[in-house]
């Protein structure tokens, strides 16, 4: 197999146009026209090479301006209560989803659905073209186990976002066939989601040459199911699946990195021990259709500073203010001053919204234009401290606030000490004699900032349903007292595929 994502992904992207006309499914093309160039599987797929191709059209699809160079983070950022609107100049569909008012044209979804089927099909037709292919079995399964990753991992976001949704897990190659497709329900799209990660644990390696953290690993795929298994409330499922990782740590080189800086700096980011797997874009290339186009340094970015930014996704000044100054990982997470006019000046002197803003994305972004736009970062997904995190979480859920769920958190607040030149005395230990419900707040708390800014927060808001708490609380960091947990846990399905498809109906509740 091809060593590094990097080295095949751009050359690949014209192969990668032929491949989504042939793997055309709901979203990706107008049913109602006549489809054009769509090619059969045996007539295109001949070595593992070209298995690999559609594998990497995947990922080329994921690392694009619609889903994780903009559109699909964006979204999941400014539902949660840790970015808001900054500058309110900003097209009226960020505002929307920011306000929980948008509706099912809104410009951000709209592109979302189809992008992401588009991934899902890459993936069907590389696991249809593994099963032609003349070679070994052990190379077949491995290369079926990539595919199976990659499509589930997409459909983990669809259904959080969504809700019940088409699946279509097999190669299409007559879109007449899904004109009339419906929905699959949540819970039976979590079961194939199961199927594919345990499918993929049993024949991806332990880990990749040059530890490339953007292809899944063993590893990868038992993060991800003890994320599922979290989110569906399976608690002991969680905390085995995370405690295997935790426990093969040393076999899949996985642990904390000493300085929390360096999870963000695009230049260390390759092969990088935390991450377990990351979304790679290229420094300043850019293919067709928005591929490998990374705009969230410039989205969270200070308009007007030197190192330009558009002040889009901004935190609000709670985020900021209720964040103890001694946890280096605020310092890390937030630009309070910048280069302005060749000076350094506090974010009292931002041109259009003087409050910090967010830095993970937009210091350190490595070869990428003056803008930090098309960056060479490396999205992470998942990362080490976040399966000590689900581990702590789903043992307290088993077993109350053990011993080892402490130590657990207490690794992640143990490197959150540690300064480049000193080691602070906050965040402490977690104290003893807490009851489940205070550490399960503790773990929520530690989520929120440990995670923070990294698309997780809307998701722990939606799975443990405190959204009302934390939109319309006293507490509340981001205020919006229209939100409806009857609504705005979903958003709507695009209209335009209603309006192909009337089988998608009935619409999500409130749209």
């Amino acid at each position: 197999m091809f060593n590094h994502l990097k080295i095949r992904k751009m050359k690949n992207i014209k192969l990668f146009g032929i491949l989504f006309i042939m793997a055309a499914i709901v979203g990706c093309t107008d049913l109602e026209e006549d489809p054009v160039g769509v090619l059969a599987p045996e007539g295109f797929f001949r070595t593992e090479a070209d298995v690999e191709a559609a594998i990497f059209g995947a990922y080329g699809r994921i690392a694009s301006e619609r889903l994780y160079g903009r559109k699909l983070v964006l979204s999941i950022q400014l539902l949660s209560d840790m970015c808001d609107i900054g500058d309110r100049g900003t097209p009226a569909r960020r505002q929307q989803i920011n306000d929980f008012n948008s509706d099912a044209n809104n410009g951000m979804t709209s592109n979302i659905w189809p992008y992401s089927y588009s991934v899902i099909s890459a993936c069907n037709a590389a696991i249809e073209g593994a099963n032609i292919i003349d070679t070994d079995e052990a190379t077949r399964n491995a290369l079926i186990a990539e595919a199976r990753f990659v499509r589930a991992w997409m459909y983990y976001h669809l259904i959080r976002l969504y809700g019940d949704i088409p699946y279509v897990g097999e190669f299409v190659n007559d879109p007449e066939a899904v004109a009339t497709i419906s929905k699959t329900s949540v819970s039976e799209i979590y079961g194939f989601i199961i199927e594919d990660m345990e499918f993929a644990w049993q024949h991806l390696p332990m880990t990749h040459p040059d530890n490339v953290r953007t292809r899944p690993s063993k590893g990868t795929a038992y993060t991800m199911l003890a994320s599922v298994y979290l989110t569906m409330g399976n608690w002991q499922q969680a905390y085995e699946k995370a405690k295997w990782v935790i426990d093969h740590a040393a076999e899949l080189d996985y642990g904390l990195v000493d300085n929390y800086q360096d999870l963000f700096d695009a230049t260390k980011q390759d092969g990088i021990k935390e991450h377990i797997f990351a979304i790679d874009f290229l420094g300043q290339q850019n293919g067709g259709g928005g591929e490998n186009d990374d705009l969230m340094g410039p989205i969270t970015g200070v308009r007007g500073a030197d190192v330009v930014g558009w002040s889009v996704s901004v935190p609000s000044m709670l985020v900021y203010e209720t964040w103890d100054a001694r946890d280096y990982r605020k310092k890390v997470s937030f630009a309070d001053s910048m280069i302005i006019g060749g000076e350094l000046k506090d974010y009292t002197f931002y041109e259009d919204v003087p409050r910090p803003h967010m830095a993970k994305f937009h210091r350190f972004p490595g070869n990428a234009n003056q803008d930090t736009r098309y960056s060479d970062h490396n999205y992470v997904c998942f990362r080490y401290a976040e399966v000590l995190l689900i581990a702590a979480e789903a043992l307290n859920e088993v077993s109350g606030p053990t011993a080892e769920a402490q130590g657990y958190i207490n690794q992640v607040r143990a490197r959150a000490r540690q300064w480049p030149t000193f080691t602070s005395d906050f965040p402490a230990d977690v104290a003893g004699g807490l009851s489940k419900d205070e550490f399960r707040d503790t773990i929520m708390e530690e989520r929120r900032l440990e995670l923070c800014f990294e698309f997780k927060r809307w998701y722990d808001i939606k799975r443990r349903q405190m959204g009302d708490e934390v939109f319309k609380g006293a507490n509340s960091l981001e205020p919006h007292d229209n939100f409806n947990s009857g609504i705005h846990y979903l958003l709507a399905l695009p209209g335009d595929e209603l309006d192909r498809n009337p089988n998608l109906l009935p619409q999500n509740p409130g749209y």
